[in-house]
């Protein structure tokens, strides 16, 4: 657990001579349970952390939340599971005491925990899991969502294959509950953005375990014109491994959720395909307002080394936390889940609001072409997707979430 108060540089002549005063208390800290899959998926868990404790550490030296009260964040890690992160998220709440809950990588195990947190009528800020039946049809009162789902970014990539010839699409994703959400976006999006496009191929390989060999057969069996990939992790790199040397990628059209963030670029090194068209962050390649700059800059200091998406999104989700606590003014559940709903926040990546509809925030995307920088991948042709353009129509929300 990691604590943190106000620094002394941060205060006045005045404040610290009241800190030296007999029986001076500090301000209790506003806790917040913080759990997520640090030790199975440390690639992007652990840069995500270090962007939380980054925001922590500036907003307790700005003077903290609600009148003077600095954030303590609790980590934990929930395991991986649904079992094991809802006994954390218990633990969390009795044990340590905190405000509220936040986090989770993997969708099941962030719907597990979404359930926990309506069950008990405890806010859940769920930042990482993209599955969409987290805001839709699994919904609830006390979960709300950071991160672009897989219906969001699905459609950010529809957009930029608009008008491709490539008839003929097979697909590969994780064999739960987020890739069967993202192949189901694409089936649903693709005729609309490629008249007369079809599905010729599915491969669903068990999460963390993917033959790539077969995978890759199989896939070329069905002789495709285009690809939607959803694997990422280690998945992605026996994939990409497998796929460059049977030629798989050649003359294909290739479209890849999540594959351009550098938590997952990176282990590719000069494997990576050029050309895939992919969602991703890139933080020497985009025009970042000063804002931005300014977190890259202090970030790079702090850990010497330079942000990876979930640094961004771990920074942004500390902003939102902060600027929730600032308006409700206190830690009462029903009161900061009224505050939350439609609350806006400015990031450093420019305004975010939280959709009082389907708890899904605004926050977009960038989305881009891989290509590499001597023996590196990065991203090109770099554009930021705002994810207001791409949330769920408001019938649908009402219709799917009235039946939740």
């Amino acid at each position: 657990m990691t604590r943190f108060t106000l620094p002394r540089r941060a205060l006045g002549a005045a404040a610290l001579a009241t800190l030296a005063r007999p029986g001076f208390a500090q301000p209790a800290p506003i806790r917040i349970g913080e759990l997520n899959s640090y030790a199975r998926m440390a690639a992007f868990a652990g840069p995500y952390r270090s962007g939380m404790q980054l925001a922590q550490d500036t907003v307790n030296a700005a003077g903290g939340v609600m009148g003077g009260r600095p954030i303590e964040l609790v980590f934990r890690d929930d395991g991986s599971t649904p079992g094991d992160a809802v006994r954390v998220a218990e633990e969390l709440l009795t044990r340590e005491n905190v405000a509220f809950l936040a986090g989770t990588f993997l969708s099941n195990v962030g719907l597990a925990v979404a359930d926990f947190a309506n069950q008990r009528k405890r806010l859940f800020l769920a930042t990482e899991p993209l599955t969409d039946a987290i805001t839709m049809a699994q919904g609830n009162r006390y979960t709300f969502r950071v991160r672009p789902g897989t219906f969001m970014q699905t459609k950010m990539l529809i957009e930029a294959i608009r008008g491709k010839t490539a008839k003929r699409w097979a697909i590969v994703a994780p064999n739960y509950e987020y890739g069967q959400s993202a192949a189901a976006n694409f089936k649903r999006m693709l005729p609309e953005a490629i008249p007369g496009a079809e599905i010729v191929a599915e491969q669903f390989p068990a999460l963390g375990r993917v033959d790539a060999g077969a995978t890759v057969g199989a896939l070329a069996q069905s002789r495709p014109d285009g690809i939607f990939n959803v694997l990422f992790g280690p998945d992605l790199t026996a994939f990409v491994r497998e796929g460059n040397t049977r030629g798989l990628f050649e003359r294909r059209t290739v479209v890849s959720l999540l594959t351009g963030e550098p938590e997952y670029m990176i282990p590719l090194g000069d494997e990576t395909p050029e050309g895939w068209i992919v969602t991703g962050y890139a933080p020497e390649q985009i025009d970042a307002p000063p804002a931005h700059k300014a977190f890259i800059e202090a970030y790079r200091a702090r850990f010497n080394d330079t942000p990876r998406l979930g640094s961004l999104l771990g920074y942004v989700t500390v902003q939102m936390i902060a600027n929730l606590l600032n308006k409700a003014n206190t830690i009462e559940t029903e009161a900061l889940i009224d505050a939350l709903a439609d609350l806006r926040t400015d990031t450093v990546v420019g305004p975010v609001t939280m959709r009082g509809l389907d708890h899904q925030s605004t926050l977009g995307a960038w989305v881009g072409e891989t290509t590499l920088r001597g023996r590196q991948g990065t991203m090109k042709n770099i554009r930021f997707a705002d994810g207001a353009n791409y949330m769920f129509p408001e019938a649908e929300v009402r219709a799917a979430r009235r039946s939740a």
